[in-house]
This record gives structure tokens, sequence and C-alpha cells, in this order.
């Protein structure tokens, strides 16, 4: 018998994230003396790998420029973050409480993010969450989402399967990993992608509210 992994996304998913994202990325295309982008297209590539996020963003750019675009990224979220600057990333309203009723349900957690490992390991720990989770998978070691790299690894940390394991995310690059991966895909209303494009790209339920999901993860 195969452990049941809950598999969770970070940024708007777990937290909301947007200011900080919006606003490091608008700086880094400056940098770079560009037009920054609209911020509905900077929330629509949240998710992916920082390089085939800006690459999203500048399509008409080389990969040497989509380089130096999000190494300028990590700069400023980072100067954003030691200047103390950076916006609140809090966690969704009732999402502790959420957490609270699926391990007690008997879900193991786990996050496959688009975030660095140290992006990553601060959020957790600045909302004190992160010994609820087994295994956690960044783009520091992954292929972009929505290759299914993120997924595989850990079920295998997990010792879950494909049926034991629904993927919980806000965008469509969710769905499709969960997809590709084999395992049940759980959309949330609550993040950057609308609910349509969620079942577009192979969710089995979209979850209006955070309250709902620990009873949504019994029949997705």
């Amino acid at each position: 018998m195969t452990n049941r992994l809950a598999l969770f996304d970070c940024d708007g998913t777990l937290v909301d994230s947007q200011a900080n994202i919006c606003q490091s990325m608008e700086e880094a295309f400056r940098i770079g003396g560009l037009v920054a982008p609209e911020r509905h297209a900077i929330r629509r590539i949240i998710g992916l790998s920082l390089v085939d996020a800006v690459a999203a963003l500048s399509p008409d750019l080389d990969e040497a420029r989509h380089r130096v675009l999000a190494d300028d990224y990590k700069a400023s979220f980072f100067s954003l973050r030691e200047s103390g600057a950076m916006n609140e990333e809090p966690l969704f309203e009732g999402m502790i409480e959420a957490l609270d009723a699926l391990a007690k349900a008997g879900w193991l957690f786990g996050v496959a993010t688009g975030k660095s490992d140290r992006g990553l390991s601060h959020i957790l720990a600045h909302h004190g969450i992160a010994d609820r989770f087994v295994t956690l998978q960044t783009a520091d070691r992954h292929p972009s989402k929505p290759h299914p790299s993120m997924i595989e690894l850990a079920m295998a940390e997990a010792d879950a399967s494909p049926e034991t394991t629904v993927m919980i995310g806000d965008t469509s690059y969710d769905m499709l990993m969960a997809r590709a991966a084999g395992t049940r895909a759980l959309g949330v209303a609550w993040g950057y992608h609308p609910p349509e494009e969620l079942i577009a790209a192979g969710a089995h339920v979209v979850v209006t509210t955070v309250a709902s999901l620990p009873e949504h993860m019994e029949t997705v």
C-alpha cells in the first residue's frame, strides 16, 4: 500500500505572492532597458521556472538575454527582501485549517513549485509550516512545469503512486504536469489562472474555496 500524497503548488495555491513577483519582474525588465510587461501578463507565467517565464514574456529575445533577465529578476527579488520593502506573502485564508484536516485524514504533503530551493524554504519557514512537508521539489533540480519530473520524484520520496497522488495547483501548468505524471489534478480558483483554463488543461475538479479543499480531496 502506498501513501496518499497531496502535492501543492506554492505561488497562487498556498500563498499569494503575486505582488513581489510582479515588482521584481518589472524591475528586471527595466534593468535590461526593456518595457516591463503588464501585470496581467506576469501573473500568467507564475509557476513556470524562471528562464521559461521570462522567455514567455519576451519571445523575441534570444536565450542569452533570457538568462540575463532571469539573473536580474533574482537580484531584484533578493534586493526587495533585504531592503525590507517586500510585500507580505500571506497564506490564503483557511490554509492552515485545511492542512490540519488533510493531515488528520492521513494525507502526506509535498510541494512542487517553480520557485528556487531558497525561495521556497524562506516562505515555508516564514509561515511556520516547513515541517509539514515530506518532499519539496523546486526549479533548481527539475525541468520547468509542465514536465512531470517534479511529481515523479515527489512520489518516489513520499512512497506514493500516481493513483494515490493529487496535484493541487492554480495554473494550467500544474494541471498539465499532473496529467503527464498520471496523477489526479485538482485546480484551485483563488490563484492566477481562471477555472475554465484549469479544466481545459485537465483538472478533474476545480475547488472554489480553501475551506472546501479537504472534502474535494476525497472525491477528485
